[in-house]
């Protein structure tokens, strides 16, 4: 098995992406602590994979998380890895047209939340001389996203704070990588639907092709969790992978070169005069 003896927290492990990623690390032998805001969300998703911790808390307030941590330290003794997948997408609709508080909202559950978590859970993994932390990317971190200002602002920004962490931890043996779920029919493919007009009509076309499609299988970012939370995938560190579009199977045989390129970085490459 693959993550045999790893303790992972998973944000947002009540349902959808999150809850994928658990069952999978839990078939690979980690023991997943799933965190949520819902007690029946959590608490049926940890039910169903059986050897797991169901922890209710908000990633976006400081005292949740320092709390989720302690529990995590005080059931199991270790964090080998992090899985950062907890966000929220509204509001939805043209920037000056947002509500500023939830605007703001967003961007401290989003990005906050990833800051708040690796705070709390770096210092039990600097202590050990290992760790791997996996940050859940989304729609906007690398294009634009009309209408969706600060969903696509925050992950771009998880994925800055990526790199930056990981440059950070290079001499921690921590690795710091995040995740291009793709297009996963979850909760926010039913927001973009709601939201109807507010959403501009090229989302909502995409939203109504991806329902008829079924979208990406909640399986396939799941596996590439695995893989980045697993020694497999090596001192690969600070790099945005995609679930769907990056052949990331090879990586293990590439470290070396992907390491010294800007290969799956976000960068922005000048023209040349």
């Amino acid at each position: 098995m693959k993550l045999e003896g790893k303790v992972a927290i998973i944000t947002g492990g009540g349902r959808g992406i999150g809850r994928a990623i658990a069952r999978a690390f839990a078939r690979e032998g980690a023991y997943p602590c799933l965190v949520a805001r819902t007690a029946a969300e959590v608490e049926a998703a940890a039910a169903e994979i059986g050897r797991a911790l169901a922890l209710t808390g908000d990633v976006s307030r400081r005292a949740d998380v320092a709390r989720v941590v302690d529990a995590v330290m005080a059931a199991a003794g270790q964090v080998d890895i992090l899985v950062n997948n907890a966000g929220v997408q509204p509001p939805v609709g043209p920037l000056w047209e947002n509500d500023p508080d939830e605007w703001l909202e967003a961007v401290r559950i989003n990005l906050g939340g990833v800051f708040l978590c690796c705070r709390s859970v770096l210092p039990h993994m600097i202590r050990r001389g290992r760790g791997k932390i996996i940050n859940l990317s989304g729609g906007g971190a690398a294009s634009p996203r009309p209408r969706f200002s600060a969903y696509a602002a925050s992950k771009a920004a998880v994925v800055r704070l990526t790199e930056t962490l990981a440059a950070e931890l290079r001499d921690c043996n921590i690795q710091v990588n995040a995740i291009a779920p793709g297009a996963v029919n979850t909760r926010m493919l039913e927001e973009v639907l709601t939201a109807g007009a507010a959403a501009g009509e090229e989302a909502l076309r995409g939203a109504e092709k991806q329902l008829e499609t079924g979208g990406t299988p909640s399986w396939v970012p799941a596996e590439l969790a695995v893989f980045l939370a697993s020694e497999e995938s090596g001192r690969l560190t600070g790099r945005l992978i995609s679930a769907v579009w990056d052949d990331w199977r090879s990586i293990p045989e590439r470290i070396d070169r992907i390491m010294k390129s800007d290969l799956y970085a976000l960068r922005r490459v000048a023209e040349k005069p």
